[in-house]
């Protein structure tokens, strides 16, 4: 049990790192990479499932995000475009990828059929968390009180292939990372069994 813990808490710390890293840059850059906080999210779900501090990480999840956030704009001289009376419906968006990765968890396997289920998902609730980030910025950031629900969708659905896109590619990495483990592990578990 004490190794769960421990493995529980450098994933929690590795989440922390990826966001606080990626987040200055949505959409990254040549010298940034994009921001990792949807795939952060889903993944604290996926691997944090039966970890008892579990509904702790979320809330730091997002505590760190605000503080990334907060620091960006106030020190790195980013648009607080996005500070607005809808910012706290991002808590909602972060709460459905960590769902999904909490739900697929018992069901994780990595099997190629599985994998390929857990992609889907990550795409649906990438997409969930999409709607609901826009959908509570259009109603309630106060910006588009001129503009039609049709023209601002007309507007953001362009950036939906690259949220869902950068939220499945860190996934792949970690799990990627996660095999690479694994491999390793059992290579080293080969070995003492030998000795």
């Amino acid at each position: 049990m004490k190794t769960f813990e421990n493995r529980s808490w450098m994933i929690s710390a590795g989440l922390v790192l990826a966001m606080a890293l990626t987040r200055f840059n949505h959409f990254g850059s040549s010298v940034a990479l994009p921001d990792a906080s949807l795939a952060a999210f889903f993944l604290g779900g996926l691997y944090l499932a039966k970890f008892s501090g579990a509904r702790w990480v979320f809330v730091g999840l997002l505590a760190v995000a605000a503080l990334v956030d907060y620091c960006a704009i106030a020190m790195d001289g980013v648009s607080n475009w996005c500070m607005t009376s809808a910012y706290g419906f991002l808590a909602f968006a972060y709460g459905a990828m960590w769902f999904a990765g909490s739900w697929f968890a018992p069901r994780l396997t990595l099997t190629t059929k599985n994998l390929l289920g857990l992609f889907t998902l990550v795409g649906v609730a990438t997409t969930i968390a999409f709607v609901i980030s826009n959908l509570s910025f259009f109603l309630f950031s106060g910006r588009y009180a001129e503009m039609t629900f049709l023209e601002y969708t007309s507007r953001v659905e362009q950036y939906w292939g690259s949220y869902v896109g950068v939220a499945v590619l860190y996934v792949a990495c970690a799990l990627a990372a996660h095999m690479v483990y694994l491999l390793i592990r059992g290579k080293a578990h080969s070995r003492s069994n030998v000795a």
